[in-house]
């Protein structure tokens, strides 16, 4: 109250003062407003009208119902993963459409499409200007392809909207491929627009995000409308071959460029590592990503890695442990390295070494606290409250970092990175693009998968030896699809 107090007065006191020195006060610029006509002036306006876009848009999943990336499975609904709150309604055909939801704003899109009609009054060199054009487009599509997940169908807006403009926003919905045209147009623009990484500045986005991110995107629609095609949910006439090209060539195009690359290959515990780091400025393989601070005040974290050491609240399915591959790089059915699973160390047992990597096992090797004496992983927990035990006894060891100072502190208050890109998923994307238009050749897999495997020690996958396994859940589907 006394803080309060204090301004007030201060301010009465400016008000007075500036109103005996000048009699003609209201008709001046208020000091503490910047008008439209004095903003558009410097490419640094427009970098602080794109700041914005980063720190209102990107998730930041820094509650304690969530566990950021690690969780998203059960809590979008997957059969990889399930929570312990509530049982998956959609996955089992249950849920219903809502009447509404909040879902349905469009402020964002005024901001961007405002800056989009305005960025051009500003007197620089097109390569002071450029790189925030690109990310206005960036997040013009980051927008745009939220939308299109939840709702499929929506209306295209490229122009400030207004109060009147309520008829836009209600009104018909453009066919879900004319959107998807148009978030790639958007990227193909942002593009050709934003500065390579080694020009850019660090923690913004650049050209090499802005592909990665167009390669999530065609491979997201051109497999809805591969497997929706007839449906409807699909798009008339269309397969969703030119999605599926799409991905395909703009991966190609950043796995050649030879930006990225993959970290910590042959390092023990290499894969768990990745995904609990405090800073990824030094990473060859993450692309972009948000770090959180133990400075600002209030420090601004993250709660997933207290949550994480307990279960969170979730728990890794056997439809998806069962998929992990033994060592010999051949599916559990009948293979005689797989030892079963009524321990979890025989789950992991003659594994891919990246599933003793993602749940907890006890090896000795799992730390949840590296306090004194240290807290190391015994049992799963299936104690406590029910948003922070395990659900299925699998219990996730991905994203934690055992930190007792920077991670589980007293304050609940974690700071490990959050990873919104990473190079791994250009190669997987490349993959599962050209194995989707039946393209893939063992060429495409050397310069891919391959680079995933053997950073864990895995043999390669051979497209001419692809066993037959009686658990694939898809058998209409091609060998290497599965």
């Amino acid at each position: 109250m006394k803080k309060i107090n204090i301004a007030v007065s201060i301010f009465s006191f400016a008000i007075l003062f500036l109103i005996g020195c000048k009699k003609d006060i209201l008709d001046l610029t208020p000091q503490d407003k910047i008008t439209d006509a004095q903003y558009w002036k410097t490419s640094n306006d427009l970098q602080l009208y794109v700041n914005g876009f980063y720190s209102r848009m990107l998730p930041t999943y820094n509650g304690f119902n969530t566990l950021g990336i690690y969780g998203l499975d059960a809590d979008q609904g997957s059969d990889n993963m399930i929570l312990t709150s509530e049982y998956n309604k959609t996955i089992n055909g249950e849920r219903t459409v809502p009447a509404s939801d909040a879902g349905w704003s469009w402020t964002e899109l005024r901001n961007i499409n405002y800056f989009l009609a305005n960025y051009n009054r500003v007197e620089a060199a097109p390569a002071a200007v450029n790189p925030f054009v690109g990310e206005a487009l960036f997040f013009r599509a980051w927008f745009y392809f939220e939308k299109i997940k939840a709702y499929g169908d929506v209306p295209w807006i490229n122009k400030p909207l207004l109060v009147a403009d309520q008829d836009l926003i209600y009104g018909a919905r453009l066919k879900r491929n004319i959107i998807a045209d148009s978030i790639l147009n958007d990227l193909d623009r942002a593009i050709s627009l934003l500065p390579t990484k080694s020009l850019a500045q660090g923690q913004r986005v650049n050209k090499e995000i802005a592909m990665a991110f167009q390669s999530r995107i065609a491979l997201f629609e051109g497999t809805w409308e591969k497997y929706h095609a007839g449906t409807v949910f699909g798009v008339n006439g269309s397969n969703g071959i030119k999605y599926l090209e799409k991905a395909a060539a703009v991966s190609e195009a950043l796995m050649n460029a030879n930006v990225y690359q993959l970290d910590n290959g042959g390092v023990d515990f290499g894969y768990w590592k990745l995904f609990n780091q405090t800073d990824y400025n030094a990473s060859k393989e993450i692309m972009f990503w948000r770090k959180y601070s133990i400075t600002d005040n209030p420090a601004f974290g993250n709660n997933w890695v207290i949550t994480l050491k307990r279960g969170g609240g979730r728990g890794l399915t056997k439809n998806l442990i069962d998929a992990y591959l033994c060592t010999d790089g051949q599916p559990i059915a009948g293979n005689a390295l797989y030892e079963g699973d009524n321990t979890l160390m025989q789950v992991v047992a003659n594994r891919d070494p990246r599933l003793n990597q993602t749940i907890c096992t006890p090896d000795g090797k799992h730390t949840l606290l590296q306090s004194q004496p240290a807290e190391i992983f015994n049992v799963p927990g299936f104690t406590g409250a029910i948003s922070d035990k395990t659900a299925t006894g699998y219990q996730s060891y991905k994203g934690l970092n055992p930190d007792p100072v920077m991670q589980q502190n007293i304050s609940n208050i974690g700071y490990t990175g959050l990873i919104y890109f990473r190079y791994a998923e250009v190669l997987l994307n490349f993959g599962e693009a050209k194995a989707e238009l039946g393209t893939l050749t063992q060429s495409d897999i050397d310069k891919s998968i391959k680079k995933l495997r053997d950073r864990v020690g895995m043999p390669n996958l051979n497209i001419g030896s692809i066993i037959n396994d009686p658990n694939w859940e898809f058998p209409s589907l091609s060998p290497v699809i599965n």
